[in-house]
């Protein structure tokens, strides 16, 4: 097989900051290479957008329906072999769907689709299937949050007792108090974004950061949502108290209307031995807390990390690495998967961590609507 992976990208065209990311962080490590795409609905707009990052424009299509069967027609070896999905929510579903009954691996943005059962369907597909599938929750690949999971892993800090997990934003904040403009967001138009804003964007973030640094499941929910206004249907605050599969609880605070905040994810997780905690705007920095010893600092790089924190870390010591190279190292396990490699379970989220992703978003907004009480997950 040859060296480099042939991607197909939908979505992500213009000035979209997901678009960027995501085509940067995959050549990061010179892993892929793109060769066709659906940037925009307005095929014209797509072929601007490609001949702009000087890609050839003989394989950019008018839309996904289009790329799949145009593809399909190409020799083995010359067609896509997987494609990001960077779409609004509401078009994840379909896309994969068809991608995956295509036999194109997937590597797709959170939410993984805008419904449970959607969600349920794409991983009975996968289930049938060899395909690769990678659900973009990009701070899984920071290496200090990788450090933090083998640390908890190997008991570290004892056994988990409290969770704390808080993701904050202010950007719907100037767009909320305005009538005109929060009716067409379409982050707040459940159409297209789901029954979900903050905790469907954000707080899955938070919720999945629990998991997979704890590696413990989240068992059940009570939330308490904010909505602000009776004309809008989504919410863009929240907390929400958690309860795991053992006697350990915690809670997600999550908000975009959080004024002045930038992009304040962090957790703090503590074990009846210590505490780890991380945040996103500091990322080289992991703190580890106990009772009886000075306050301890990891950093990337150092010899004394994990080898799954190493295998994400690509530069000395000393040198900031972010959110690039996170997302980075994500598209790094995707291709160890479709390669066949050796690669650890921590390395990309999976199919099953966007179907817990939208058990989790439904289960908080229907915890909200019964009066604040405690659901279950499935």
């Amino acid at each position: 097989m040859p060296k480099k992976i042939r991607l197909g990208i939908l979505g992500g065209g213009g000035d979209s900051l997901i678009g960027i990311l995501h085509r940067v962080a995959s050549q990061i490590n010179d892993n892929y290479e793109i060769v066709g795409a659906v940037f925009n609905q307005n095929h014209d707009k797509s072929i601007k957008f490609a001949k702009e990052i000087d890609l050839p424009t003989n394989r950019i299509y008018k839309d996904y329906n289009t790329l799949i069967e145009e593809e399909l027609k190409l020799p083995k070896e010359e067609r896509i072999q997987v494609c990001s999905i960077l779409t609004p929510n509401f078009l994840h579903f379909p896309m994969a769907k068809k991608l995956l009954e295509n036999g194109f691996h997937v590597i797709c943005e959170k939410p993984l689709t805008t419904t449970y059962d959607e969600a349920k369907i794409l991983q009975n597909i996968l289930d049938n299937s060899n395909l690769v599938f990678a659900v973009t929750h990009t701070y899984t690949g920071y290496p200090m949050t990788r450090q933090m999971r083998e640390m908890i892993k190997s008991g570290t800090i004892g056994k988990v007792q409290k969770v704390d997990a808080q993701y904050y934003q202010g950007w719907i904040n100037p767009i909320i108090h305005d009538k005109s403009k929060r009716s067409s967001t379409w982050r707040l138009d459940p159409e297209k974004a789901g029954i979900s804003c903050c905790m469907g964007d954000i707080g899955v973030h938070a919720f999945n950061m629990i998991e997979f640094t704890t590696g413990l499941q989240i068992k059940s929910v009570l939330a308490d949502l904010n909505y602000l206004y009776e004309d809008n249907a989504m919410d863009i605050d929240g907390t929400v108290l958690i309860r795991f599969n053992s006697n350990a609880k915690g809670v997600i605070r999550s908000s975009q209307i959080a004024t002045g905040e930038e992009n304040g994810l962090s957790i703090a997780v503590y074990g009846d031995k210590g505490a780890l905690k991380w945040e996103q705007e500091n990322p080289n920095f992991l703190y580890l807390l106990t009772d009886n010893k000075p306050l301890q600092v990891y950093k990337p790089g150092h010899a004394y990390n994990s080898k799954l924190s190493l295998d994400g870390t690509k530069l000395p010591p000393g040198h900031p690495e972010g959110i690039f190279d996170a997302m980075a190292n994500i598209y790094l396990g995707a291709a160890k998967a479709i390669r066949n490699e050796k690669y650890n379970s921590g390395e990309f989220p999976t199919m099953n961590d966007g179907v817990r992703g939208l058990n989790f978003i439904e289960s908080t907004v229907h915890s909200h609507k019964q009066g604040n009480t405690w659901v279950n997950l499935k």
